[in-house]
Formats: structure tokens, sequence, C-alpha cells
């Protein structure tokens, strides 16, 4: 294969840039009006817009998380609280997945509820691993602890990996949750012993994660007298993240109703 010349060169550079703007740009256009992207250390922001940020911990590795603070945050006023986890990555680099995930579905998604959303990147491996559990908790203690939180509308949501890791924390740590929102996530082997209110959001042309198992728990929960809704949709399959985004807005008048 003969070697680029120099402007071939330079015509390739351009077009990759080229395709990066147009990528940037889509990126963009999903993002809650008003939002900002920033790097900062361990200080919260309390400007509004999304802040990529890193949590340090004693003996610890530190965390990596996102975090999109509302237009009318004050201080003085307590606003509700969204842990979103983010899909997995094929055992690549996790760093900005929880920031993607604001960006593409959640921050669009459920911007009308003013609240605020935190987005950890995974340490390792699943959300259900004790590493990630031990860093989401961390990092759920820090936020209560910084910002102003009504602890009666919080809810943890999450996709794929993240609708998986939703499950599990609603699951096993349901005193940190009001509400679970799990978007095409598998579902625990079964419901008994759940307490927390669910609304879970799943394709019936998922070819990665079967519908199948999300429609018979939620039918368990159901009878067991659990607030349980499933958001069924067809013709989406599962790597089209954003596609999740109107139906993940339904959540707003239910989580709502289950914080009242």
């Amino acid at each position: 294969m003969k070697s680029l010349d120099c402007s071939s060169k330079r015509v390739l550079f351009r077009r990759l840039c080229l395709l990066c703007t147009i990528i940037a740009q889509a990126i963009l256009s999903l993002l809650p009006t008003g939002s900002v992207a920033q790097i900062a250390g361990d200080a919260p922001p309390l400007t509004p817009g999304l802040h990529d940020l890193r949590f340090s911990r004693a003996d610890e590795p530190a965390i990596r998380y996102a975090i999109s603070i509302p237009g009318n945050y004050s201080a003085s006023t307590p606003v509700p609280l969204i842990l979103a986890l983010h899909f997995g990555v094929g055992g690549g680099d996790p760093a900005g997945a929880g920031g993607v995930m604001v960006q593409i579905l959640i921050g669009p998604a459920l911007a009308e509820l003013g609240a605020i959303i935190v987005a950890p990147d995974s340490v390792r491996g699943n959300w259900s691993s004790p590493e990630n559990e031990k860093a989401v908790n961390a990092l759920l203690d820090m936020v209560l602890a910084r910002y102003s939180v009504d602890k009666k509308q919080i809810a943890v949501t999450g996709y794929s990996m993240g609708g998986a890791g939703s499950w599990h924390f609603a699951e096993k740590f349901p005193e940190r949750f009001r509400a679970a929102i799990p978007i095409a996530g598998r579902p625990p082997a079964s419901a008994a012993g759940w307490r927390l209110p669910v609304l879970a959001i799943h394709s019936r042309d998922d070819q990665v994660v079967p519908f199948g198992p999300t429609e018979a728990r939620i039918a368990e929960l159901q009878k067991a007298g659990v607030n349980a809704k499933l958001i069924a949709l067809t013709g989406i399959t599962h790597y089209q993240t954003n596609r999740f985004t109107g139906a993940l807005r339904q959540a707003v008048p239910w989580l709502r109703e289950v914080w009242k």
C-alpha cells in the first residue's frame, strides 16, 4: 500500500476534524438548555450545568463522576436527586461514561424534575461488585452532605449494565432511595422482599437483554402489591440508547406521584 503524500494527509486530517465536530455537536444538542461542561477537583460546584469531577477517598481510588446541577438550584431549597448508572463499556476504560449517560439520556429525559443528577464512572466491572457498591455509597454520602437534597425524592436509574445496577442497588440498599427506574437492564432472579416503587423500561426488540425476565419480574411485584410499572417498547434495539428518552420522560409524573 502506498503511503499518503502531504496533501492527502491534510485532507484526511480535515475530514477527521469535521467528523469530530459533527459528533461533538450531536452530543451537545442533547444536553439540557444552559448546561456547560467543566473539569474540576474535589470542590462541589454550585453553578448550573454538567460538571466532570473527581472525588478523592482516603486509601481508596478516586471516583470520577459527572454531576448536573439544575438551573434553579439554591442551597436554601432542597431538590430531588437522581443516581444515574452508565452502560457497560466492554472491558474498556469507563472514564467519562457517566457524563455521556447524563448527556444522551438521563438529562434530557428528566430535566423537568429540576433534580441534581449524579453519574459515577464504574470503578471496575459491574455495578454489583463490592468495589462499585462501596464507591457509589461513598459518592451518595458526599453529595447528600454537600448539596441541599430532599431525601424523600431520591431515585436510582441506569441503562443496560446500569439498568441491572439500578435493580441491584434498589434491592440491596432500599433505604437510600424512594424509587427505581431500570432501563434495558436484567432484573434480579426473584422479587421476594422487594420494597421500592419501580418503573421498568424495556424494549421487546432488545437483542442483548431479553424482555421476558423484566416483564415477569414486574408482574411478580404487582402480584405482591408493590407499586410496579412496565413501559414496554417496540422497534428499539439495545444500542439505540437515546431512543429511550421519550419513555424515560414518562417517569417524571410517575416519580412526582410516588414522592408525594
